[in-house]
């Protein structure tokens, strides 16, 4: 399954440059041109890496990274902008960027900060996944809800790292299937009801409901919404 890329950029000559680019290195790569439907895929779809540009119509960059962060605090983000002055670089970091690339830059320069940003969930260095009372350590592979061990299987553990890596989005059960099971969904199989069951069962244990249905859409980490 190859990462999902988000690029956020208004200009059209560097988004294609962009898009081509990660393309050709395996990237699955989708574009947003403008701060609204960033703002709108950032919510709606789950994604391993942003790459956003300061200057957008609308809205720009640093109000979509802030809003971003509201809800999800594991995905990296590369902040890509002509602005290169410290006051700048400070002030998107503070935002929630994760690395910044002044324009213009290099691709292979670019690559080579896609690859490590995209490194550092794998990385197994005692990285914890937290929501709530809710704990996954990446080391360990153990999750805990409330202190208490919740006993899950290898693909429980990556489910729930999912669901960890992106609170508040709605994920497709082709998403999940294609990154938990590394397979293409066939439509058909019901092991993902299998397992969230399962999951819900065990986190449940210890609080309340927080992975949602969203009926005909998915799944989401979301301890404050309902069943719809």
């Amino acid at each position: 399954m190859s990462s999902r890329i988000l690029i956020v950029e208004d200009e059209p000559r560097i988004a294609d440059f962009l898009v081509r680019g990660l393309r050709e290195e395996g990237y699955s790569v989708e574009h947003a041109a403008d701060g609204h439907v960033a703002s709108i895929a950032l919510q709606h779809e789950a994604w391993d890496l942003v790459l956003l540009d300061w200057w957008l119509p609308g809205e720009d960059g640093i109000d979509v990274l802030k809003r971003f962060r509201q809800f999800n605090r594991a995905t990296p983000v590369l902040f890509l902008t002509a602005r290169d002055g410290l006051p700048q670089r400070v002030a998107g970091l503070d935002a929630g960027a994760d690395d910044y690339l002044c324009k213009p830059f290099a691709l292979e320069e670019l690559l080579a900060r896609v690859r490590a940003l995209l490194r550092r969930p794998d990385q197994k260095s005692g990285l914890t996944l937290e929501y709530q009372d809710i704990r996954a350590d990446l080391s360990s592979q153990q999750a805990t809800r409330d202190g208490q061990p919740l006993g899950l299987t290898s693909k429980e553990f990556s489910l729930l790292c999912l669901f960890l890596k992106h609170p508040g989005t709605v994920l497709t059960r082709t998403r999940i299937f294609d990154t938990v099971w590394g397979d293409q969904f066939d439509g058909i199989s019901n092991t993902i009801e299998v397992h969230v069951k399962e999951l819900r069962r065990k986190l449940e244990r210890f609080g309340s409901r927080v992975i949602q249905t969203r009926r005909g859409r998915g799944y989401i980490l979301d301890a404050n919404a309902g069943e719809g």
